[in-house]
C-alpha cells in the first residue's frame, strides 16, 4: 500500500473513529447559530434533563446490544416503574421506589431467561414484554392518569424538580453514577469481558467458560433496572404516573443513541461515551426543531437520515 493510500485509509479510520463527537460539534454549532437563546444556562440543564432518559436506557441498552440482543421492552418498563412507584408512595418514598424496581427487575430477569436460557429471539421476548408490561401499567390505575399526591408527593416530585446549590437539575447525579457504573463494568469489570465476549461469539465464550445464559441474564435484568429509574424521574418530573403514554418510544431513542453512538449492533464493540453522545445528538435535533418553531415531524426525519448513516459507518468498519 502507498503513503498516499495508507494516510487516505487512516483519515477514514478516524473519521469513522469520531464520527459522533463530529456530529454532536457539528450540530452545536448549528444550534448556536440559529437557535435563538440557545447558548445559556437555561437551555444546558433543560438539555439534561430531557435526554436523562435516553441516557439511561441507552446506557442498559448498550449492555444488551453488547450481547447481540435488543430490549424494545423499555418503554413499558418506564411506564410500570411510574405507576407501582406512585402506588406504592404512601409506604415510603424509599418503598416506592426499591418496591418498583425489583418489580421491573423481574420483567428484566423473565427476558433474561427467556433470551439466555430458552434462546428465544431476543425482539420476540421484548416485544412481547413491551406489550404485556405496559397492559399491567395500564390495569394496575384502570389506564387512567394517576395523579401524585398525598404525604410523600413533594419529595417524590423533587427528584424531578430539585436543583442542587439552586442551579444543577438533580438528574445530573442519576445520570453521572449510571455513566460511571456501566463504564467501570465494562471496561474494568471481568463482567464486561464476558458481556462482549458473548456479543463476539457465544459459542466461543461458551467453550472458554463463560456462562452465555447468566451474562445475558443479568443484562436484560440491568436494562429493566435502568428503564426503572428512568421511568421514576419521568413521572417525578411531570408529576403524574400515566400507563399510557410514559415511555412510549423511549425504546427507538435508546436504541438510536446506542447506533449513533458506534456501538456495534451485533454485538461485541461496546462504546459507553458513544451512547452518551448519541443521546445528545437525538435530543439537540429535538431542541432545534422546538425552538425554532419548526414542525416535529422534521426532527424525527432528521433522526432517521442520522440513524441511516451511522449504521452505514458502522458497516463499512466491519467490512
Amino acid at each position: 500500500m502507498s503513503n498516499q493510500a495508507r494516510t487516505k485509509a487512516d483519515n477514514r479510520a478516524m473519521i469513522q473513529k469520531y464520527s459522533a463527537f463530529i456530529l454532536l460539534a457539528a450540530i452545536l454549532l448549528l444550534n448556536i447559530a440559529v437557535t435563538p437563546n440557545f447558548f445559556s444556562v437555561g437551555t444546558a440543564w433543560n438539555i439534561v434533563t430531557q435526554t436523562c432518559v435516553a441516557i439511561l436506557t441507552g446506557m442498559g441498552m448498550t449492555m444488551v446490544i453488547a450481547t447481540g440482543g435488543i430490549d424494545i421492552s423499555v418503554g413499558a418498563v418506564m411506564a410500570l416503574a411510574g405507576i407501582v412507584s406512585a402506588k406504592l408512595l404512601p409506604y415510603g418514598l424509599l418503598a416506592a421506589i426499591l418496591g418498583a424496581l425489583i418489580l421491573c427487575s423481574v420483567s428484566g430477569m423473565i427476558a433474561g431467561v427467556m433470551v439466555g436460557k430458552l434462546r428465544v429471539q431476543p425482539m420476540v421476548v421484548t416485544l412481547a414484554l413491551m406489550i404485556g408490561v405496559r397492559g399491567v401499567a395500564q390495569v394496575l390505575n384502570d389506564a387512567k392518569i394517576f395523579n401524585i399526591t398525598g404525604p410523600h408527593a413533594e419529595a417524590y416530585k423533587m427528584l424531578g424538580s430539585y436543583k442542587l446549590f439552586g442551579i444543577l437539575p438533580f438528574q445530573i447525579i442519576p445520570i453521572v453514577a449510571v455513566i460511571a457504573l456501566v463504564y467501570f463494568i465494562m471496561r474494568k469489570m471481568v463482567l464486561g469481558l464476558y458481556i462482549q465476549a458473548v456479543g463476539d461469539n457465544q459459542r466461543s465464550a461458551r467453550m472458554a467458560g463463560i456462562s452465555g445464559a447468566k451474562t445475558i441474564m443479568f443484562v436484560y435484568m440491568a436494562s429493566a433496572v435502568l428503564a426503572g429509574v428512568a421511568g421514576i424521574l419521568a413521572t417525578a418530573k411531570i408529576g403524574a404516573a400515566d400507563g399510557n403514554s410514559l415511555g412510549r418510544l423511549a425504546e427507538l431513542d435508546a436504541i438510536a443513541a446506542v447506533a449513533v453512538g458506534g456501538t456495534s449492533m451485533s454485538g461485541g464493540r461496546v462504546k459507553i461515551f458513544g451512547t452518551v453522545v448519541g443521546a445528545l445528538i437525538m435530543q439537540l435535533l429535538t431542541i432545534m426543531v422546538n425552538m425554532n418553531n419548526i414542525p416535529y415531524e422534521y426532527a424525527n426525519i432528521f433522526k432517521a437520515v442520522i440513524i441511516v448513516a451511522a449504521v452505514y459507518i458502522q458497516r463499512e468498519r466491519s467490512v
